[in-house]
């Protein structure tokens, strides 16, 4: 201990059981017996005299105590990573940045990309996490982040990388195509994130929007509504970017020729109170080269 402050080692395994709910999934992560978690976290709640969690057969739940103290001891221990990563920049062993990205974006148009800016700058390491909600940077630890939105969050500069324009319906080429009122012989896949979207899609286009277009499953990701709709599922609506390598190889097509405007689009953005690292500005010239 030093003035108070707990062991490292017993706030990440406190952390890691609290975000995971399980000590042996903790163990997993730290690299740890469950038994060797199981004593930290015991330990955390001796030396503090509050109960962090309580047991429940197998499993562990958060008090609400220990629902509190895990959120702050998150945001402390990203702090630590965040100006690690710091140091490592100033000090010439390597500089890095850390991102935070929304998924599909990362896998089909970010990382196939990367390669480009890692032969221009080989010094610098560009980490990736996924965020798919808006965040104050000073909660968390990235340097920027690449999101889809309307404009740039409050607090943060930045620049629009490049707009969505459009959403357009696609599904397997095998499956039926368009009936008189609209897509009723399809299922409809929908995206959890934007749970309006055929409706905008029906409304825009002077299309009766019925329990047909309303029923169908939900997914986290549009890589997921792709395969889905790949596999025949049904059909989904995707930025037109996104299924454009899928369509040009006949993997999909487009049943119908309406489409969904949209103004929304991916923006770069950081903080505009932390001054900006060198190998920041790289990116983001890098960026707005390839957008």
């Amino acid at each position: 201990m030093r003035n108070g402050i707990p062991n490292l080692s017993a706030l990440q395994a406190f952390e890691a059981s609290a975000r995971l709910g399980s000590f042996s999934r903790a163990a997993e992560e730290l690299s740890l017996t469950h038994s060797a978690v199981y004593r930290q976290v015991a330990s955390l709640e001796a030396r503090l005299g509050v109960q962090l969690f309580t047991r429940v057969r197998r499993r562990i739940v958060l008090t609400e105590h220990g629902a509190e103290y895990a959120g702050r001891i998150r945001h402390h221990l990203d702090q630590i990573e965040k100006d690690t990563f710091g140091l490592v920049s100033r000090t010439g062993m390597g500089r890095s940045i850390h991102i935070a990205v929304v998924p599909t974006l990362a896998t089909t148009w970010l990382i196939p990309r990367l390669p480009a800016f890692q032969q221009q700058h080989p010094d610098i390491t560009v980490s990736l996490s996924v965020r798919t909600l808006p965040f104050q940077f000073k909660d968390q630890p990235f340097d920027g982040a690449i999101y889809h939105a309307s404009s740039l969050w409050p607090g943060t500069q930045g620049v629009l990388l490049f707009p969505e324009k459009e959403l357009v319906p696609v599904c397997a080429p095998h499956l039926p195509r368009r009936e008189e009122d609209g897509l009723t012989g399809l299922t409809h896949l929908h995206l959890s994130s934007r749970p309006d979207a055929w409706r905008l899609w029906y409304s825009a286009n002077h299309l009766n929007y019925g329990p047909h277009a309303a029923g169908g499953p939900r997914y986290d990701l549009f890589t997921m509504m792709l395969a889905a709709a790949e596999a025949g599922l049904g059909v989904g609506l995707v930025p037109y970017f996104l299924a454009q390598p899928a369509l040009e190889a006949g993997k999909l097509v487009q049943p119908v020729p309406e489409v969904l405007s949209v103004v929304q689009g991916y923006y770069f953005g950081y903080s505009q109170r932390d001054e900006r690292s060198e190998a920041l500005k790289l990116f983001e010239r890098w960026l707005r080269s390839v957008a």
